[in-house]
């Protein structure tokens, strides 16, 4: 890469991270201030919680297809239009006069996503060369990983500030200027193939259902979110509560925990290669079971500690099963990660719905027990389904973080 080129390479990077970051912020925005928001709309953790639900299932709902659509309309044109407009739901929650009316725009909200975040994936697959794609794809993880982290501190801290209202139309704001930087700084791509359309998207969506080593990844990733959706989602409202009484600044802060996990995440592809997929897998489960446990403790300080270790394991296996997707698809590997984002994010939605059961059933105790339940039967999985032997990996696709 000559000179010249370089401003253009560093502006397709940034707006790559752009993207990621501007999804993200929105999605998890209102995870912090759920305490907040339930006092205000006079709700419980159960009910409060089907924001969470509304996003993560418009996401799992339009994610397969995002892409056929791209292939028709041009990737750009679909990644900055869904910038620009997501904003615009994002505004309608901050001016929601109902919980009903603020879970209605959350799930308009979701739909806007999967078009900015998998399309950019497919982006950077098409457009970069294979050995700039790799940093380019880091770039976007990175975006992503700290648009999720600052979603819930920068709400958190508004919220404190300046009323969580107004906090939200900041996050529209922020979205806006980021997809009107992503307008000018990314190049319209010119290497991308048309899809043949709809109808042959599901008929190679219908062949990965038929492959049982992809059918157990999904039950893995489905796994993975609704473990982060619970735990992260339930525990605000044990740490708003005596004797913690956490404000919504601190609630946001304590996200600071899935920094380490993403710091962590890059020693997936040398472990998995060093002990193999299912041998690795395994025992990062039980390390995670061990930090929900952890988090039943009364110091602070121990369930810190043990939201860290949920974090760190947590975004390790999903960096696993996602690779697995990849070679384990031998052929329509965009529909498989497609039909893997859209497990993942029925799995934050299932996550969200029987977190609240299990909190009015048993408060934080019953979410922890829940919660390790779903990770024995993950493991169960992986012990039982996944394939002993698989070729080595390509490079992970990228798929966003919890």
């Amino acid at each position: 890469m000559n000179a010249a080129q370089l401003p253009s390479f560093r502006a397709r990077q940034l707006a790559v991270g752009l993207a990621g970051y501007c999804t993200f912020i929105n999605l998890y925005s209102p995870q912090a201030i759920l305490p907040l928001l339930g006092s205000e709309f006079g709700a419980g953790a159960a009910e409060i919680s089907t924001i969470m639900t509304a996003g993560t299932l418009a996401v799992a709902l339009t994610a397969p297809f995002t892409g056929t659509v791209a292939d028709v309309l041009g990737r750009k044109r679909v990644i900055v239009t869904a910038m620009l407009l997501l904003g615009i739901p994002t505004v309608m929650c901050a001016l929601a006069p109902t919980l009903h009316s603020l879970i209605f725009w959350r799930f308009v909200q979701g739909l806007f996503m999967p078009p900015i975040f998998a399309v950019t994936i497919a982006y950077i697959g098409d457009e970069w060369p294979p050995r700039e794609a790799t940093a380019a794809a880091g770039i976007y993880t990175s975006g992503a990983s700290l648009g999720g982290f600052s979603g819930r501190l920068v709400t958190g801290v508004l919220s404190d500030l300046i009323g969580w209202r107004s906090a939200l139309v900041c996050i529209a704001l922020m979205t806006l200027a980021g997809g009107l930087a992503v307008w000018a700084l990314l190049p319209r791509e010119t290497k991308f193939v048309r899809s043949e359309g709809l109808l042959a998207s599901g008929r190679q969506m219908m062949a990965h259902l038929k492959n049982p080593q992809l059918l157990a990844t999904y039950a893995v990733g489905f796994g993975v979110l609704f473990s982060f959706v619970a735990t992260f989602t339930y525990i605000n409202f044990r740490l708003a509560a005596p004797p913690y009484n956490m404000s919504p600044t601190w609630l946001g802060a304590i996200f600071v925990t899935y920094m380490v996990g993403s710091a962590l995440t890059p020693m997936a592809g040398w472990a998995v290669g060093r002990f193999g997929r299912r041998r690795f897998m395994i025992p990062v489960m039980a390390v995670w079971i061990g930090g929900i446990l952890l988090t039943l403790a009364g110091p602070l300080w121990i369930i810190i500690i043990g939201l860290t270790t949920c974090a760190g394991a947590g975004l390790i296996c999903q960096a696993i099963s996602t690779g697995y997707v990849t070679i384990t698809a031998k052929t329509g590997r965009s529909s498989a990660v497609g039909l893997y984002v859209t497990c993942f994010y029925t799995g934050g939605a299932f996550g969200a719905t029987l977190g609240g059961f299990a909190w009015i059933l048993g408060g934080w105790a019953a979410c922890v027990a829940m919660i390790a339940a779903m990770l024995a039967i993950m493991a169960g999985v992986v012990f039982f389904a996944w394939a002993r032997r698989v070729p080595a990996a390509p490079a992970v696709t990228p798929v966003e973080p919890p």
